[in-house]
């Protein structure tokens, strides 16, 4: 099914047809079908909703940059659209939307359960020198032949570069750009309604101790660390996952 706002068209799922509702806002990229699983478990007693965001899976690839307020604001025009007054489950990029989603747009969300959730940005000097590096060595594509131009480019993105941002198409670079340079934790701060945090021990992509520092602004907030997991936490362990969240929802 697909849902149209500002000139885009959305793609969605919905499953069961429970009274109780639960939004998904997955991770970025085509992240939807890491959630089948759990939908399934989910569909038996809420009516559950996911998307793909602009640019990713079945939706329209943007004709213009996007900002994370942009992408805020089309989840949000769905939920009005849509009529819903859901529980949020969001992992990493979705942790981005619903922290404006409670903050800009106060957002009455029932219950919110936020997985390696992204968008606390830290000085690393290590990136800082290689981002310097990078824009160093990128002055040297003007003065190399044509020919050259877009091999030596290419290789400056493989060797600096994250793998998400070598993933997606160019039309979309300058919108990632925008989206990772925001510092969201002032946004965070204002989420007011009964949290789970669950974060993977190992997250190289969300480091742990920003499961910390938001277990410690969001104040009506929990925290449950899986040992030995890494960024996907909740497809690392589905059976725990589960039966924490149905427990928390409880």
């Amino acid at each position: 099914m697909f849902f149209k706002t500002n000139d885009l068209s959305i793609y969605y799922e919905k499953y069961g047809n429970n009274k109780n509702t639960i939004l998904i806002l997955p991770g970025w990229g085509h992240t939807r079908p890491t959630y089948y699983s759990l939908i399934k478990f989910l569909q038996k007693k809420y009516t559950v909703y996911i998307i793909d965001y602009p640019g990713f899976g079945y939706s329209n690839i943007p004709n213009n940059d996007l900002t994370i307020y942009d992408y805020s604001s089309m989840i949000y025009n769905f939920i009005i659209s849509m009529n819903i007054d859901p529980i949020i489950i969001a992992h990493s990029f979705g942790g981005r939307i619903v922290s404006i989603l409670c903050s800009k747009y106060n957002l009455k969300v029932k219950k919110l359960i936020l997985f390696d959730v992204a968008g606390i940005k830290h000085f690393n000097l290590k990136v800082f020198l290689k981002q310097k590096l990078y824009k160093l060595l990128k002055r040297l594509i003007y003065l190399l032949p044509k020919k050259k131009k877009y091999i030596y480019h290419k290789k400056l993105l493989k060797l600096f570069s994250s793998t998400d941002y070598q993933s997606i198409p160019s039309s979309m670079k300058k919108t990632f750009r925008n989206i990772i340079n925001e510092d969201l934790r002032n946004h965070y701060k204002q989420i007011n309604c009964d949290t789970l945090i669950i974060w993977g021990e190992k997250d190289l992509d969300t480091p742990l101790k920003d499961a910390y520092y938001l277990r410690k602004i969001i104040k009506k907030s929990e925290l449950i660390i899986y040992q030995d997991s890494y960024h996907f936490s909740y497809l690392e362990k589905p059976i725990l996952t589960n039966t924490i969240i149905d427990k928390f929802l409880n």
